[in-house]
């Protein structure tokens, strides 16, 4: 019996297997880098956040944009020479705006919405004073 026919069929078979098992580890080589490359990354992004965030404290807070209306700063001013909190219709006073309910409603929207913006704070309900 010949049996060289089947020894170059494995031949072939183990050239194909060896090219094959050759080319996943370059594969996995180029992987390799990448992932070391990636965690490289992933850590120079941690020491930028921690970074960051240890500075953060050290930066001078940004005061939000006020909404354009002229009512916006003269509300401000009020509060500002004021020593306690105030209500919608002691600014709509200041304003000198009739103390309607629509004013006083109007002006209470304002001033909830400078609360919103982090400008005002609400002590409690319907009291409105500088953060």
């Amino acid at each position: 019996m010949n049996i060289q026919p089947l020894l170059d069929a494995l031949d072939l078979q183990e050239d194909a297997a060896r090219g094959l098992a050759d080319d996943l580890r370059a594969q996995i080589d180029d992987l390799q880098t990448r992932l070391r490359e990636a965690e490289t990354h992933l850590e120079h992004l941690a020491i930028t956040r921690t970074t960051v965030t240890g500075l953060a404290d050290r930066l001078p807070a940004v005061a939000p944009a006020l909404p354009e209306h002229p009512d916006y700063p003269r509300i401000l001013a009020a509060v500002n020479h004021t020593t306690g909190p105030l209500r919608a219709k002691d600014v709509c006073e200041v304003l000198g705006h009739e103390v309607l309910p629509k004013n006083v409603e109007g002006t209470r929207a304002k001033l909830k919405r400078l609360v919103k913006l982090g400008i005002l704070t609400e002590a409690d309900a319907g009291n409105f004073a500088r953060k």
